[in-house]
This record gives structure tokens, sequence and C-alpha cells, in this order.
């Protein structure tokens, strides 16, 4: 069984070690064919605690860490132009 892996934008990094990952998924409406957006939040393990609110990153799936933080940060792909 291969590990998922998923891009998407940190939205929080106020927890300690951890971050909010929001993934977005594109698809046609089976009906009206137009194109829809879904948004998901995953809670990922950020050890080193590197990402700041905007970065994209790259997420993979690992065992359950907490009870709602499953993910684990793998790489920062861009780093967010506002500097906060």
């Amino acid at each position: 069984m291969s590990v998922k892996e998923k891009v998407g934008i940190v939205i929080s990094n106020k927890m300690n070690k951890t971050i909010v990952v929001n993934v977005e998924s594109r698809y046609s409406h089976p009906v009206y064919s137009k194109i829809m957006v879904k948004t998901k939040r995953y809670f990922a393990h950020d050890e080193n605690q590197d990402c700041n609110i905007g970065d994209q990153v790259l997420v993979k799936e690992c065992r359950p860490l907490s009870k709602k933080k499953c993910w684990v940060l793998v790489k920062i792909i861009s780093k967010s132009s506002l500097v906060s």
C-alpha cells in the first residue's frame, strides 16, 4: 500500500509542533459540468517548527500521533512572500 502525500497551504502554526494544512481538490460537477473546489484541513506534525502561514508544503500520512494528527511534514515547497 502506498503512502498518501498531499500538497497544501499552511493556514495556522499557533500550536506547538503542529501545523494546519489546507488542501484543495478540484472536480467536475457530474450534472452541471462546473469545476468545483473542495477544501479539507489536515493537522500535520512539524518537528522543527519551520513553517509559517502561507507556506506551500508537502505532507504525508503516518501513524496517529494524537486524536486529530496523523500527517507529518515532509518538506516546504515554497516559502510565503509575507514576512510576519
